[in-house]
């Protein structure tokens, strides 16, 4: 009896050791793990360190029951990671593609520190009714920053620097990074609206793997970032793309970083235009190229195999068409939904630099050893 009580102390004394400073059991996680959140063509990338810190950029879609719907979607994935909080939330912008869920998020999960641009510049009235009203009662007993390029986040065994906020880019390279840019000469403006510009975008590195998330960047932004020299260096994991589409992801940005793997969040009549495609697709160093969702904007042409591919359609249509259709204007039909069973795209990092993709649909994980250079 006595030897039964000595170790059932011992195994609870093991479990208070085991806990974080919230109560929740601490992560034995060795890794860093990224989940990047099907919201249907918005975006929700949610990091968490092996320390157990997390960081969740953006929160989904702004209408009610997509609110709702992403909401439920981030909280799975959160689930999943063991998280009892959001210790970090980036708002890149003020688009209700970004934004929508947080509301609703922040009734779920305790939110400790808000991250923003600063105030939005692309006057709607649903987003300025939610900033004067809603944000700053979510915030008000939380931190709130402004960001600014080149500054820090704290997140407990990464390091998360800013490189852009509030059209402003960094203007010292980072560490490693600074050399000329060959793809600048080339470059051809493109056309874009305020607040995408604004984006607030993270360099993110864990020991020698290096990860980013710029939001929805523009390719004009992407030209001050990356010209005449290229200020971010290598990336392993290119994440979000601003869901693959063509105002953004040009040559001196995704060719100049060299991305191993990159990740769209894309949606299904949202992202994956053949231009953008076929960047990505000529990127020196690329791999692999991973999708949210099957675009239609891409056919067969310019798709990925269905394995690097997280999500189908409620009611799949018989045959995917080769040619990828047009983008559709104002007056076309509504885009094929999905509204059942949402899958995640999960990255599990290494310090070494190696790194496993899984696609939690069909269980399909493919391992990346660390690279050369690393």
């Amino acid at each position: 009896m006595r030897k039964t009580l000595w170790l059932a102390a011992v195994a609870a004394l093991a479990l208070v050791a085991q806990s974080g400073p919230d109560g929740a059991a601490a992560q034995t996680r060795t890794t860093l793990d990224i989940y990047v959140v099907d919201v249907e063509g918005g975006n929700a990338t949610l990091l968490v360190a092996p320390s157990g810190e997390s960081l969740l950029i953006d929160t989904g879609n702004v209408a009610p029951a997509a609110a709702i719907r992403d909401a439920g979607r981030i909280m799975a994935a959160a689930k999943d990671a063991g998280l009892t909080r959001i210790d970090n939330l980036i708002i890149t912008h003020w688009h209700g593609d970004h934004y929508g869920g947080m509301a609703e998020l922040a009734k779920r999960i305790p939110i400790r520190h808000f991250i923003d641009h600063g105030p939005n510049v692309q006057p709607s009235a649903e987003v300025d009714a939610f900033l004067a009203n809603v944000y700053p009662q979510l915030y008000a007993t939380a931190k709130h920053t402004v960001a600014k390029p080149g500054d820090k986040i704290a997140v407990a065994g990464l390091d998360v620097q800013v490189v852009t906020s509030a059209g402003e880019t960094i203007k010292t390279a980072l560490p490693g990074a600074g050399g000329p840019n060959p793809y600048c000469a080339s470059f051809k403006p493109g056309e874009n609206n305020a607040e995408d510009p604004m984006s607030v975008g993270v360099y993110v590195t864990f020991g020698k793997f290096r990860t980013a998330h710029l939001g929805d960047l523009t390719k004009n932004k992407e030209f001050e970032l990356m010209c005449p020299n290229n200020r971010l260096g290598g990336i392993d994991v290119f994440l979000g793309l601003h869901h693959g589409v063509n105002t953004s992801n040009s040559e001196v940005m995704i060719h100049a970083t060299h991305p191993r793997v990159a990740i769209i969040n894309n949606g299904t009549r949202k992202g994956g235009q053949p231009d953008v495609m076929r960047v990505l697709h000529s990127s020196p160093g690329l791999e692999d190229l991973w999708q949210i969702h099957f675009s239609q904007l891409s056919g067969q042409e310019y798709t990925q195999p269905g394995m690097f591919i997280a999500n189908r359609l409620d009611d799949d249509s018989p045959t995917m068409p080769i040619a990828p259709i047009a983008t559709p204007g104002p007056d076309a039909a509504p885009a094929p939904i999905h509204n059942g069973k949402a899958y995640w795209i999960k990255v599990s990092a290494k310090p070494d630099g190696s790194f496993t993709v899984t696609n939690q649909r069909n269980g399909f994980s493919k391992t990346y050893g660390a690279s050369p250079g690393s």
